[in-house]
């Protein structure tokens, strides 16, 4: 075990698995080599990281802020950072697959990156939902995005204006009379083998959904409290969720004698194969 000297917000693994790399509200990046059990420092921002990934080509480490910037670091050879991309806001969610990157700052801003180009958008827009975005995941063919707000709904949107037609939002972790009791996405991702995908929420739910056909495709029983993050294995055969408050509720809601879990989800391929398109 290694520790920051703050709460960690994000993780992530290199390829091959040797590597882990953190982000922390002590506003440092680490790395942790396992086989030697070393950890250093990589980077450093000026608030808490929010989003931490590495990508393989080109070889480096991503990491976000609510310093309102995207920094990339050479694991290699640690320093000063290669690069460093102004936000127009506080980074809330990212996402990297290939070479695409998304980024949705605070005041519903998007930001599309191609990392063969990394330090200028290749696109800038506003959110397609009224409120703040809390998480965002690229599809598997990185032809689009997933964002998922506080308010329940979810948008599908792609990266290039020829497919627009395709762009769409629902709703969804909603309950009660007519749908008024209205809980955030904490968590989109996508199966990587079928392409389908994930929604958790703070009603403490989580749902398969086939965005093509614009179908549920399942929905699972009710947790006790949040789901705060999930996410697939890599060939999808289990889908991994967390139970934990996440404060939507204020600190009166806070019940301390109730512990966080973890569970895993054996994934059933009728679960998340893809249906064809209602008529």
């Amino acid at each position: 075990m290694h520790k920051h000297d703050a709460p960690v917000l994000c993780t992530a693994f290199s390829p091959d698995g040797s590597t882990v790399f953190s982000g922390s509200c002590d506003q440092t990046a680490k790395m942790w080599n396992l086989p030697a059990n070393k950890s250093i420092t990589i980077g450093k921002h000026d608030a808490p990281i929010k989003e931490i990934f590495f990508v393989q080509d080109p070889q480096c480490l991503v990491t976000a802020s609510w310093d309102k910037t995207v920094r990339y670091w050479d694991v290699r050879t640690p320093g000063p950072p290669k690069a460093v991309v102004n936000c127009p806001e506080r980074v809330y969610c990212m996402d990297v697959k290939g070479i695409l990157s998304t980024v949705g700052t605070a005041e519903r801003h998007l930001l599309i990156y191609d990392l063969r180009n990394p330090t200028k958008p290749f696109k800038e827009l506003q959110s397609p939902l009224k409120y703040q975005s809390r998480c965002i995941s690229n599809f598997v063919d990185k032809s689009g995005f997933a964002v998922g707000s506080i308010e329940g709904r979810v948008a599908i949107q792609y990266v290039e204006d020829k497919h627009a037609d395709k762009n769409f939002a629902f709703k969804c972790h909603r309950h009660g009379q007519d749908g008024k009791e209205v809980y955030a996405v904490n968590n989109i991702c996508f199966h990587p083998k079928y392409g389908t995908f994930a929604t958790s929420g703070s009603d403490g739910v989580y749902t398969f959904w086939d965005k093509d056909s614009k179908q549920r495709l399942k929905q699972f029983n009710r947790a006790d409290t949040s789901i705060t993050t999930a996410t697939f294995n890599r060939d999808g055969t289990i889908f991994a969720y967390a139970l934990s408050y996440d404060w939507s509720k204020g600190i009166e809601h806070f019940d301390k004698n109730k512990p966080n879990r973890i569970f895993l989800h054996a994934v059933q391929d009728v679960e998340v194969i893809p249906r064809k398109k209602s008529r």
